[in-house]
């Protein structure tokens, strides 16, 4: 695989990321994390280490009518390090919008960053680390029930 390649299916997997979560598809998300961890900064629990951990950590996501936490995770200023044909890093901008009308209006409820950690194993790109550093927070209550 060269590094486009490897850029591309990195990129596709950071993107599942934010439309598993938006789907409500905690499983699948939480499935991403099966051979890694996944933390929120300052978290005093640490992070989460593999499948099974990332989903109990996610059984406070709210979710809707429909199965879905009305979210829209937004990535930007994607920066992808492809380092050899086995690692790679990348960091973005996150922004979470959520509206659950008529209580919440649409609004930003989480901007912050990614930091990742990649590694291809047979061929395929997964993560080993994605650590979630909050950088304004907004109204979590209708996001997290353990907020509410």
């Amino acid at each position: 695989m060269d590094r486009a390649e490897a850029e591309c299916a990195i990129r596709r997997l950071m993107n599942d990321y934010c439309y598993l979560i938006d789907a409500g598809d905690i499983e699948g998300f939480a499935a991403l994390f099966e051979h890694g961890s996944w933390s929120v900064v300052g978290e005093p629990a640490g992070p989460a280490v593999g499948a099974t951990e990332v989903a109990e950590r996610l059984k406070a996501v709210i979710l809707y009518d429909g199965g879905v936490p009305h979210t829209k995770h937004c990535m930007s200023n994607l920066e992808i390090n492809v380092e050899n044909e086995t690692r790679a890093t990348a960091r973005s901008y996150i922004t979470v919008m959520q509206a659950v009308p008529p209580e919440l209006p649409l609004q930003a409820i989480f901007v912050g960053r990614y930091d990742d950690l990649f590694e291809c194993v047979d061929g395929t790109w997964r993560f080993v680390s994605r650590n979630i550093q909050g950088d304004l927070v907004g109204e979590l209550r209708f996001h997290r029930s353990d907020l509410a």
